[in-house]
């Protein structure tokens, strides 16, 4: 499991994950897998996907066969850069659509967290999108990254301040996330102000 936080504050949106990686009871750290950054890089923007651990490794794959990287900069953008996805899920990769028998359209099996120039988004299984206002998370530490920087947003001197205090906290309370974090920052469009 992973923990993946999105921020937006003072023209600049982070983005930052943790570097855990587990398989049932056991755990993977950053020391000792070379390949523990989970934030992939999406022309001008910084996509971390979560769910199944081959979820970076497809995403990466399929980004190496496309001819110019997608522009993530409005839901519009991000829900046809997902409607290709999940074609290539499906016919590339073998994904499994389903999750449950009511699910009304395929699923990506995976949810991406999103910072680029135009926000910080949230893509989901059925790929609806949400633009988020000032922070959002995914994964197994979500609802402790949530809390924390829910609790912390007015204080939080910039937006890489914020993304800390949730990857931080939810290293500290969930079993499936771990230290060190990997962040990236993101200038918005037209920001005068500020930056991480």
């Amino acid at each position: 499991m992973t923990t993946v936080v999105v921020t937006k504050k003072n023209g600049v949106a982070c983005i930052a994950a943790d570097t855990l990686a587990t398989y049932g009871d056991l755990r993977e750290p950053a020391d000792l897998v070379a390949t523990s950054d989970k934030l992939v890089r999406v022309g001008e923007a910084w996509v971390a996907p979560t769910g199944p651990a081959s979820a970076q490794l497809v995403l990466k794959h399929h980004l190496r066969g496309l001819t110019a990287a997608p522009q993530l900069r409005d839901v519009d953008e991000i829900f046809d850069f997902l409607t290709q996805l999940q074609r290539s899920l499906r016919d590339d990769y073998f994904v499994l659509g389903k999750e449950d028998s009511q699910d009304d359209y395929e699923s990506m099996r995976m949810e991406l967290i999103i910072a680029s120039p135009g926000g910080i988004f949230g893509a989901y299984p059925q790929r609806s999108v949400q633009e988020f206002r000032s922070f959002y998370a995914f994964g197994s530490g979500a609802e402790f990254a949530l809390g924390a920087m829910s609790a912390a947003a007015d204080r939080a001197e910039d937006a890489a301040a914020l993304a800390r205090v949730g990857i931080e906290t939810a290293a500290r309370f969930d079993v499936s996330t771990d230290l060190p974090m990997n962040l990236q920052r993101v200038p918005l469009s037209g920001a005068t102000t500020g930056g991480c």
